[in-house]
């Protein structure tokens, strides 16, 4: 009996090392790898580069008052449609005390010289009656009470101006009355009832009681980098897509591109204008985000592959010096029987940076092998080899 149990321990045992010497066998022999393959396509090609910016108003103007005091009225809020002269406000003059001052001593200076120019004028109008002096000398003091009657009427619409911000001989032309001075929309009241406001002038901007902007002719105001600049022109088309309208994307026409770039962000940056063409039943809003992809050159209905899929070889080209991507020759590896591949040199055409287009060395039935190093395949092709789409190669 126990020797029945030595020659089974001793059976065990040899089964044991026998097992253990396949098993490592096996792990160590080289596995085949089986390649997917990815099948050329009809498609478009579109080369493209994108600006980021906001839809702007192409004009807009920015309302100032005519003087300075206090905004004691406001007839407009933002959104409002108004016409050129339309009233927006009325501002109230806080009036400076030395300007007052100085204006009601003017005023009181031209009375006296008032009354003093008419008791000289009926005391030389009595002597002329008693023929005691010439009719000439007589319109010397009659000038000079005319010009002393100015000097009062002057003065008075000056000590009026200042206290009032306007005079009687203005009408409705006061200057205390802020109005449009175009037509459009008010999209923007930056003050309120009570504000204090500033005229412009040559040491002030102003400030603004309302922008005013046409809201029907709008344009992308954007940017793009200095890499891309040199690639786009005026007139060229851009797909617009705003941010707040998702469903919508509208059509563009470059108008503008900056002559001098500016640093943002560490990068040179070009501005560009583009117009927009509205779309009926859609009300676009002054300072919406948006993108505009500019398009650089496009092909129709083009047989195109994966660019992951073109290998090269380096140096292969017309020189042969094997110094550059320059002289690289692109070539793809097409299936003719199971897990059986050629080379094919290929000439390429329009790339948008995933698909290419193929102008000769493959055809639409081709089955092009899918290197390690091309990533994952895409949705990109009509069939797919073996392996089938949407997984990496598999190791069998």
């Amino acid at each position: 009996m126990k020797k029945f149990f030595g020659y089974l321990f001793g059976l065990v045992l040899v089964l044991l090392i026998v097992g253990s010497f396949v098993f490592l066998y096996k792990k160590s022999k080289a596995k085949p790898t089986t390649y997917q393959t990815e099948q050329p396509e009809v498609t478009d090609i579109v080369k493209k580069t994108v600006a980021t910016g906001s839809i702007v108003p192409r004009q807009s103007v920015e309302v100032k008052p005519k003087v300075t005091g206090v905004l004691s009225e406001l007839y407009v809020d933002a959104g409002a449609i108004v016409k050129k002269d339309q009233p927006l406000g009325k501002v109230q003059i806080v009036a400076d005390a030395q300007a007052l001052n100085s204006a009601q001593a003017q005023l009181t200076n031209a009375q006296i010289t008032l009354d003093n120019a008419k008791r000289e004028l009926d005391r030389e109008e009595g002597l002329y009656k008693q023929g005691v002096i010439a009719e000439q000398e007589l319109f010397k003091f009659r000038t000079d009470y005319a010009l002393a009657k100015e000097s009062v009427a002057t003065a008075t619409s000056n000590l009026q101006l200042v206290k009032e911000g306007a005079t009687r001989s203005q009408g409705k032309l006061s200057t205390l009355i802020v109005t449009a001075t175009a037509d459009g929309m008010v999209i923007d009241v930056p003050v309120k009832v009570g504000f204090s406001v500033i005229q412009a002038n040559s040491f002030n901007p102003g400030t603004t009681v309302a922008t005013i902007a046409d809201m029907d002719d709008m344009i992308f105001q954007g940017r793009v980098d200095e890499a891309e600049v040199a690639k786009i022109k005026v007139g060229m088309t851009l797909k617009i897509k705003i941010g707040a309208i998702e469903k919508d994307t509208f059509e563009g026409k470059l108008e503008y591109i900056a002559p001098q770039g500016k640093e943002q962000d560490g990068a040179i940056q070009f501005e560009i204008k583009a117009a927009i063409k509205q779309k009926e039943g859609l009300f676009i809003r002054a300072g919406y985000s948006a993108n505009a992809d500019i398009v650089l050159d496009e092909r129709k209905q083009v047989l195109a592959i994966r660019e992951a899929l073109v290998q090269y070889d380096k140096g292969a080209g017309p020189t042969g010096s094997g110094s550059g991507s320059a002289v690289d020759r692109p070539y793809v590896e097409v299936e003719t029987s199971p897990q059986t591949f050629v080379r094919r040199d290929v000439k390429l055409g329009l790339s948008d940076g995933i698909k290419v287009e193929v102008l000769s060395g493959v055809s639409q039935g081709d089955k092009i092998k899918i290197p390690e190093t091309a990533g994952p395949p895409s949705a990109m092709g009509s069939g797919a080899g073996k392996g089938g789409m949407g997984k990496p190669p598999s190791k069998k």
